[in-house]
Parts: C-alpha cells; sequence; structure tokens
C-alpha cells in the first residue's frame, strides 16, 4: 500500500514539476530545446517512477527504525532551511552550514564535518562562480 501512496505522491509532483516547468519565461536567445527541457525530462523520469512504484509495489516494504526515520527527518528539514536560507545568507555560508550538519549526521564528528562543510561550500563557490561565472546567491558579505 505505502508503495503506491509513494507512487501518486511522485506523479502529482511530476506533473507539478512538469507544469512548473513549462512556466518558464524565455528571452530572445534561447536555445531550440528551451530552458524547460531539462526539467520536463526529470518530471517524466519522476513519472515513470511513480508509475513502477504504482503497477508493481514491494509485497512487503522495509520501513527503516523510528531512529532512522528521524534521521531522515533532519535531513529533510535541514535541507527546507537551506532552501529558505540561501537567499539571506548567501550560497557559501548557506553550504557551509548544511553540508556540516548533514555530514555530522552522516556519522563524521562535529569538527570534521564543519571543516568539510567549509572546505564543500568555498569549493564549489570557486568552481562554479569563480571558474565557470555562474551566479550563486549572494550572502552578507557579498559572496
Amino acid at each position: 500500500m505505502s508503495d503506491r501512496v509513494l507512487g501518486v505522491v511522485c506523479i502529482l509532483l511530476a506533473a507539478l514539476f512538469i507544469w512548473q516547468a513549462t512556466q518558464i519565461e524565455t528571452g530572445f536567445i534561447v536555445d531550440p530545446l528551451g530552458p524547460g527541457a531539462f526539467p520536463i525530462i526529470i518530471g517524466v523520469v519522476l513519472a515513470l517512477g511513480g508509475l513502477y512504484a504504482i503497477v508493481r509495489p514491494d509485497a512487503a516494504p522495509d520501513w527503516p527504525p523510528p531512529g532512522r526515520l528521524l534521521e531522515i527527518a533532519f535531513a529533510v528539514a535541514v535541507m527546507l532551511a537551506y532552501a529558505l536560507f540561501l537567499p539571506e545568507f548567501g550560497f557559501v555560508l548557506s553550504t557551509a552550514v548544511a553540508a556540516s550538519l548533514l555530514g555530522w549526521r552522516l556519522g563524521s564528528r562535529p569538527l570534521a564535518a564543519a571543516l568539510a562543510g567549509i572546505v564543500i561550500a568555498v569549493g564549489i563557490y570557486v568552481i562554479f562562480h569563480l571558474v565557470l561565472g555562474l551566479s550563486l546567491a549572494r550572502g552578507p558579505w557579498g559572496f
């Protein structure tokens, strides 16, 4: 039963994703596929996965123990907080905190997780912003 519910949720999410992709406004210079092509492909793959879960559900799914479900809920909360705080605090700070918290919950010691989070955030910033020239959310310090 839970697989079928997940399948329906995936199909509804895919429909929302595809609809939102069709709402992307285009400028004058656009590649032939347009900016919505990749999100539409992701939506189609998600819908196919949801359809598979409906048609061929697992007879006896293995649910994680309650402690593991709390870990999953914590990871989801970190990712939601990351999305909310990204515009306010910028890419580097938000990514460093999120990567540190997730690394810590995955089993790293707190200091090692914090250092890894900082290295990950700065490394991604250097590659995507400084090398590739992509725009990332600016924080209170301008980067």
